[in-house]
């Protein structure tokens, strides 16, 4: 990848979505009261203790009514309805943007929406990531489905094939980038601002892997002390 050039995005006009009907509305409804059932009760006594049946039982719906909204506990935890907006977000940016500044701007959108507007349940889903092995499984299925959609994104702003190595490696490494951040964070108490802790990842993808000294050709390094003596 090329280093990113600054740009400065052109005004767009506000995107205006159709109003949402009462069905849609209503499933919104029920799946937010799910979630924060879910959320509620792995705060008072921990994931593994916490039951579909005491979720519903706090959400006030049938235990199959959480299993039509979430297929799976862990689903519950990661399932959200940001990836289409941030399609959106991406195939809205201008045309001449440099890649790079595209990426940048809606990885920036991503950490505002998904996890700026709510720190605690942010800070919770991340530390669940690393707690619980089904629910870092999940993430990553999860997360590959987004890789696929940014595929298509990807193909239809540079007019790649989406299902090409290189356009899935790209999109893929992006999402694998970003699933390392979370734990990354989540491993080191949430200490770091998760916005830095992304533009760095963002950094790394673009620029590569600061390797210091062994950038110098002499091959070594504080891991690679160099080839060993030769005895006299």
């Amino acid at each position: 990848m090329t280093a990113a050039r600054p740009s400065t995005p052109r005004p767009r006009a506000p995107r205006r979505s159709p109003p949402l009907g009462l069905r849609e509305r209503k499933k919104i409804k029920t799946r937010e009261s799910i979630r924060s059932a879910m959320y509620a009760l792995v705060r008072e006594q921990g994931y593994d203790a916490t039951t579909i049946e005491q979720i519903a039982d706090r959400a006030e719906v049938s235990p199959s009514t959480v299993f039509r909204y979430f297929p799976t506990k862990e689903d519950i935890v990661l399932t959200d309805e940001y990836d289409p907006i941030l399609m959106e977000e991406l195939r809205s940016r201008p045309a001449d943007e440099p890649w790079t500044d595209t990426i940048r701007y809606v990885m920036r959108e991503a950490v505002r929406t998904g996890v700026e507007e709510d720190m605690e349940v942010a800070r919770l889903r991340t530390s669940l990531m690393v707690q619980v092995p089904a629910v870092r499984s999940r993430m990553m299925e999860s997360m590959s489905v987004t890789g696929r959609m940014l595929c298509t994104a990807i193909a239809e702003r540079t007019g790649h094939d989406p299902d090409s190595l290189e356009v899935r490696v790209w999109a893929m490494s992006l999402i694998g980038a970003l699933l390392e951040t979370s734990l990354y964070w989540a491993e080191n108490d949430h200490r770091d601002d998760f916005a830095e802790l992304v533009d760095r990842a963002l950094n790394t993808i673009q620029h590569g892997l600061d390797t210091g000294r062994l950038d110098a050709g002499d091959g070594a390094g504080p891991d690679h002390p160099g080839p060993p003596a030769k005895n006299p």
